[in-house]
């Protein structure tokens, strides 16, 4: 289980603090040397460090050793490409242009860039401040004389501010701005990992469309060559008019399925126009050729779930996001302590803009304060129970998308082998159902069985060949959430910096 206080390195650093204080109650003139001494006894150990709750994961998956479940390769395959073994160059060549244009991938990477600056920003405070200023006047009384000339005087100067982080609240705003920065770079992987996952998921559903398309025209033109049989054995007064007129019916149900799946198909061709960042419509010409389905691999390497939860981009932001409200919380802590002030200036002034570079008219100062929250602690400590629940919040959600994590994993695979043992079953019945169909119109014809039959065989054959359509489909999605759930689609070893950079230069 993760642990109970994953911030207790920031409490004992607060407890040496409060006793160095309370220490030195009474100081006067030794303010100075204990300034120094919490300075070097408890600052010097730096920024708080990176802190990595421990991952709750069981050691194998369950439904791996499943019985019909997807075989697992010793060696985990590579997953930051996992589409290319599918060995279909179109697929390929529309997630690769998604990765390049996709809309909210280019919002994740400013969300990234913000982040970056917003760190930077936080390490600012560390440093002293520098201002330059620079004046001119000119003054006449109004007992001079008209004939006077105006009093003039010209400034410079330089002003010199620090505020030493003493007791570290700095350094843990740059560790939960640091912690944040790598919270955004992993929401920048997981709308990756999810854009490579929808734009596979809207391809599979678009062959399937065409795929049951072909089927129902298929079916169709079977069903108007029994009407046009019908039709003829009833003018010949071989049958009434009953078969004619439900072997139309049949026909006809058969007709009204094409439009819907004519819709699903313009869906999924427009929406895989979204995710590649062009108008519905745009990719008309690459996809009016039908073309298979996705075959799916016969072994997949899944690994082992603490594989699964370090290459998951959601739980690493989760991860990453909990460490930065634990070194906030550190932040409001340190708002109980003193903090020191140290600021000094120098300036010239004269008549003449030359005589500000005489060194007489020089003047210089140096101040040092030291300020203690007396009556504000109520406040502060306020401040610290809400940040405490804010790390609470995190530290459940991290829990959450751990579990939800192991939960896609395995339902992934659940799903994965039952469609492969249904796509089997359908692949049979549908022979067997194309069999039946072909004996029952010759019983039909040679006057050995009622048009029932062959009604009822016709209608199984086209549902029985659309289940295993949609079965294949089924299993090619079932692999893609099944890499999806594995954290597939990106890759350690490709910064997101370059990726940041890349789109600049193409914009």
């Amino acid at each position: 289980m993760l642990a109970e206080h994953p911030y207790r390195e920031d409490g004992d650093r607060d407890a040496c603090v409060e006793s160095r204080i309370r220490a030195g109650a009474g100081w006067s003139a030794a303010g100075p040397f204990l300034i120094a001494a919490l300075t070097f006894g408890c600052a010097t150990t730096g920024a708080p460090p990176t802190i990595r709750p421990p991952t709750p994961a069981p050691s194998t998956w369950r439904q791996a050793g499943a019985e019909g479940s997807a075989a697992v390769a010793e060696t985990p395959e590579d997953l930051s490409r996992w589409w290319r073994s599918f060995d279909d160059a179109l697929l390929t060549s529309l997630i690769e242009r998604s990765l390049s244009a996709s809309l909210d991938l280019r919002t994740a990477q400013a969300r990234l860039r913000a982040a970056r600056a917003q760190r930077g920003l936080a390490a600012t405070g560390l440093l002293p401040s520098l201002a330059a200023s620079a004046s001119a006047s000119s003054s006449k009384t109004s007992g001079d004389s008209a004939g006077s000339d105006a009093r003039e005087l010209y400034n410079a100067g330089l002003d010199a501010s620090w505020e030493p982080d003493v007791f570290g609240g700095k350094r843990r705003a740059v560790s939960a701005a640091q912690a944040d920065l790598e919270a955004a770079e992993a929401g920048l992987r997981d709308t990756q990992v999810s854009l490579v996952a929808e734009v596979a998921l809207n391809y599979v559903e678009l062959r399937s469309s065409q795929a049951r398309l072909k089927i129902a025209s298929e079916n169709l033109i079977r069903q108007s060559e029994t009407l046009d049989l019908t039709t003829w054995r009833s003018e010949a007064g071989l049958t009434s008019s009953l078969d004619v007129e439900q072997s139309r019916a049949n026909l006809e149900q058969t007709r009204a399925q094409i439009p819907s799946i004519e819709t699903s198909l313009a869906e999924s061709a427009h929406r895989l126009a979204i995710l590649i960042g062009q108008a519905p419509g745009s990719l008309s010409e690459e996809l009016v050729s039908s073309g298979p389905i996705p075959r799916i691999s016969e072994r997949v390497a899944v690994g082992i779930p603490a594989d699964t939860l370090r290459q998951r981009p959601d739980v690493r932001a989760a991860e990453r996001r909990l460490a930065a409200e634990i070194a906030r919380l550190g932040e409001a802590r340190a708002a109980r302590f003193p903090s020191l002030r140290l600021s000094g200036s120098i300036g010239v002034s004269a008549a003449t803009p030359g005589g500000l570079f005489d060194a007489a008219t020089t003047a210089r100062s140096i101040l040092a304060g030291l300020t203690a929250p007396i009556f504000d602690r109520a406040r502060i400590r306020r401040q610290i129970d809400v940040q405490d629940a804010a790390r609470e919040q995190a530290l459940i959600a991290y829990e959450k998308a751990v579990l939800a994590a192991l939960e896609d994993v395995e339902n992934a695979l659940v799903s994965l082998a039952n469609a492969r043992r249904r796509r089997e079953s359908l692949a049979a019945a549908a022979e067997a159902a194309r069999n039946a169909a072909l004996l029952a119109r010759h019983r039909y014809t040679s006057g050995l069985a009622d048009f029932q039959t062959v009604l009822d065989t016709e209608r199984s054959v086209l549902s029985i060949e659309d289940g295993l359509q949609s079965s294949e489909a089924a299993g090619a999605s079932a692999l893609i959430r099944l890499y999806k759930a594995l954290g597939g689609g990106w890759s350690p070893s490709t910064p997101a910096e370059s990726i940041i950079s890349s789109r600049s230069e193409e914009s």
